[in-house]
């Protein structure tokens, strides 16, 4: 009963401070949203005299979103396509009025234009999404003026999204940087916990290490995320171009960090069933050098610094990554070490080691 406590408030605990960290960078971006969104509505509603635009705020919205990574083809993107959906949904409903055949013909017509103008997803998907709207919704329900004036809302709220998009550039690398601090602050916080687990030998202790394990992906998989997003960003930004190949190598720091995470979980999972003595002992005191360093290259991660004492701290510890040295008496630290050379290497990679420096620096065997 205390154990499964003890898991559940560590999955409480993890989950509260990943969410906390998506408040935090999406609090900005949120409030320029609203801001756009309100300034969207006053034009709509006080210069060009509709009682209800609805359409202008939703648009402003959808274009703008809730992230801080707002490049100007996503933007227009979104925006074309709302106009495109209204401003088709509006004219086919004049002629042919609304109904179940009406709604599936706007959607294909809407989506096949769309898709002539241009390429992208977002476009096409919020075309056919607005024409739905138009069609499926009357004209009064949404006050805006008549058809055209649905039309005309929307166009506002997607000439205000912009707007405040291109007046609020956002530098692309600085949630990936957060979210790569957080997830290998997790990482190191992981082999802390398996290495007081292995000291202790208490099942709950080392049960607590790998659902912090567990607990952790979803903070890596954002991070991956993120920095793809991010690097799709700037590829079509004029001002993320030269964020281009930082964005790059942090795209493969993500991915080598939640490859190391993958395998420090299969090492928590061998640990659970290992003794205590003085081979464990040793094997513990090398998690937690490794967790140090670790502790280390996030912060370099998060402030966007060369890594290179972080580095250096992990090429040290392959040095001392000997099965045959930690585990002299015992088949189950040697097994384990042998896994967690697989991790150091994929960490000292991380930290901006080449694959052939962070191989060669592990314990001849």
């Amino acid at each position: 009963m205390t154990s499964a406590i003890h898991r559940t408030s560590l999955q409480l605990r993890s989950r509260v401070r990943q969410g906390s960290i998506r408040v935090r960078s999406g609090a900005g971006p949120i409030l320029t949203a609203g801001i756009a969104v309100s300034l969207s509505y006053w034009i709509a509603h006080l210069l060009l005299g509709h009682p209800f635009p609805f359409f202008a705020p939703v648009c402003a919205w959808i274009c703008l979103g809730f992230t801080a990574d707002r490049n100007m083809r996503r933007v227009a993107e979104v925006g074309i396509g709302v106009a495109i959906g209204v401003g088709l949904g509006e004219a086919i409903a004049s002629f042919i009025g609304a109904g179940a055949i009406q709604i599936g013909v706007v959607l294909v017509v809407s989506a096949l234009v769309a898709r002539f103008i241009d390429r992208g997803a977002l476009l096409t998907t919020q075309a056919g999404v607005q024409s739905i709207v138009i069609v499926g919704l009357p004209v009064m329900s949404t006050g805006g003026g008549g058809g055209l004036g649905r039309w005309t809302d929307a166009l506002v709220g997607a000439a205000v999204a912009f707007v405040v998009a291109a007046l609020t550039p956002g530098d692309p690398r600085r949630l990936p940087r957060r979210l790569g601090g957080e997830g290998l602050s997790e990482l190191a916080r992981t082999f802390e916990e398996i290495a007081h687990g292995m000291r202790t030998g208490e099942a709950a202790d080392r049960e607590a290490a790998l659902v912090r394990g567990r607990a952790s992906e979803p903070a890596l998989d954002e991070w991956q995320s993120v920095t793809k997003d991010a690097l799709g960003t700037a590829k079509v930004t004029a001002t993320g171009r030269r964020y281009r190949a930082e964005l790059t190598v942090m795209g493969r720091t993500a991915m080598l960090g939640d490859r190391t995470m993958r395998t420090v979980r299969v090492i928590a999972r061998r640990a659970l069933s290992l003794p205590t003595g003085p081979e464990v002992d040793r094997l513990a005191q090398l998690l937690d050098d490794l967790a140090k360093a670790t502790h280390l290259l996030a912060e370099n991660v998060a402030s966007g610094t060369e890594p290179a004492v972080a580095r250096e701290m992990l090429l040290d510890v392959a040095h001392e990554a000997h099965p045959g040295l930690l585990g002299t008496g015992d088949w189950q630290v040697q097994s384990i070490t042998l896994i967690l050379r697989s991790a150091i290497v994929d960490l000292c990679e991380t930290a901006g080691a080449t694959p052939g420096e962070a191989r060669d620096a592990l314990a001849p065997m």
